[in-house]
């Protein structure tokens, strides 16, 4: 008997089951550990759960409809609805102002991290980018961070960014700075000291990209150019850049949704800055969970996550089909 007649009929055409087969256990690893807990999140951020704090005033201040609700909260969770994201996105509210607060440290440090490393990463891959000896040990050098966990890697800069006798600080005085600042616990230098150990954990990274990407390009390209008697700036920023395109789509979305997830070192370094001025959003997830066991906002912010993940996901998709359709 043949293998086409042995395949499935669907709509009159013969199917074979092979390739639904070969999928079947990656799709039940898919629904069992993402869509599934996708689901129970979206249903938990409905329902109002705060061990430390079951009482009617915060009830009340998420919107629910009387005091009976309220009452109903001291004797277990209950369904609240949309309750959460109406407080979320009311400013007045104290789940508005943490929510607003979060996203814009982390909208602002993913911008910071992405441009800072995208760059980094892109000049890292031009230096180390010329069949000379031993160029082997500079492209070790500069993916080295890579290697480093990040709890390892905030580890070593706090030594760094130590008051007293700090590299930062002893630079800052060299430059006739003589006050020494704790940087993991300063409002304002917190959320700096995290970008910076962002950019230097990404560069080498993304550089693997970058560097892939010239060593892909077409010689005849560069050839042509020198040709032309173009100097090394024109050619980069003219051919090389422009050639590099669809590699910074992707290095840029891989930077950007890397960012979103960020929470390993924030717990190392700034865990002491209790006014949250550093707080990024999925740290303070784990916050909100862990900590102050306010589990139906943490599920709340948590769908919040998962929307932003999403929609820059889907844009990778919708902009590498755009630029396969201009190819």
């Amino acid at each position: 008997m043949s293998t086409e007649s042995r395949g499935l009929r669907w709509r009159g055409k013969r199917v074979s089951p092979l390739p639904y087969l070969l999928i079947l256990p990656t799709l039940i690893f898919v629904l069992l550990f993402t869509i599934y807990p996708t689901i129970q999140v979206v249903q938990s951020s409905q329902t109002y759960y705060h061990p430390n704090r079951p009482d009617r005033s915060r009830t009340s201040d998420l919107g629910l409809p009387g005091v009976e609700e309220a009452e109903r909260s001291i004797r277990g969770p209950h369904d609240v609805g949309l309750a959460y994201f109406r407080a979320m996105f009311d400013p007045s509210t104290e789940e508005g102002t943490i929510f607003f607060r979060v996203l814009g440290n982390t909208l602002l440090y993913a911008l910071v991290v992405v441009a800072g490393s995208i760059t980094l990463a892109f000049l890292f891959a031009l230096a180390v980018n010329r069949a000379i000896k031993r160029i082997g040990l500079a492209r070790v050098a500069f993916f080295y961070p890579t290697m480093l966990p990040m709890v390892s890697a905030a580890t070593i800069w706090l030594f760094f960014f130590t008051p007293d006798y700090g590299l930062f600080n002893s630079a800052l005085q060299f430059l006739g700075y003589t006050g020494p600042q704790n940087w993991t616990i300063n409002r304002e230098l917190a959320l700096a000291s995290l970008m910076i150990v962002g950019i230097w954990k990404d560069a080498g990274y993304l550089m693997i990209f970058y560097l892939a990407g010239m060593q892909n390009l077409p010689a005849e390209v560069n050839e042509a150019a020198d040709l032309d008697g173009a100097n090394f700036i024109t050619r980069t920023l003219r051919i090389t850049l422009p050639l590099l395109r669809r590699t910074t789509l992707f290095v840029s979305v891989v930077s950007i949704l890397s960012a979103f997830q960020t929470i390993d070192h924030a717990l190392v370094m700034t865990y002491q800055l209790v006014s949250g001025e550093a707080d990024l959003l999925l740290y303070e997830i784990y916050k909100q969970r862990f900590q102050l066991q306010n589990y139906g906002f943490a599920n709340a912010l948590t769908v919040v996550l998962i929307g932003i993940l999403l929609i820059f996901t889907i844009s990778n998709f919708v902009l590498s089909e755009r630029s396969d359709d201009h190819e």
